[in-house]
């Protein structure tokens, strides 16, 4: 059983995320689409855990990683989730990891 994200360090996460991205690429091999979204989903999730939320600014509108067309209001954050509207979208309140914003590179 694999303990949870905020109890694995840095380095374990890192692993996890390189063994669901290989599972990803053979998934995608074989054209099992929906298992690859599955693999996809858990490694934006374990990617959360490394982000300084420090950086996620309540209020702040981000671009959606690789989706250059679509923006996304954030209004909190719980987690390594972040609530808010997509610009444009049907005005429901919805949560992504914070993985999915793309967020300014410091240094």
């Amino acid at each position: 059983m694999m303990s949870s994200f905020n109890k694995m360090t840095r380095r374990e996460i890192e692993a996890y995320i390189v063994d669901k991205r290989e599972k990803m690429r053979k998934s995608e091999m074989m054209g099992i689409e929906n298992e690859y979204r599955v693999y996809e989903r858990q490694v934006l999730i374990a990617e959360s855990y490394l982000i300084d939320l420090s950086q996620i600014e309540p209020g702040k509108i981000y671009k959606i990683v690789s989706n250059e067309d679509f923006y996304f209001k954030v209004e909190y954050i719980k987690g390594v989730f972040a609530w808010g509207f997509y610009l444009g979208g049907n005005d429901k309140e919805t949560g992504i990891p914070v993985s999915m914003l793309q967020l300014s590179r410091k240094g």
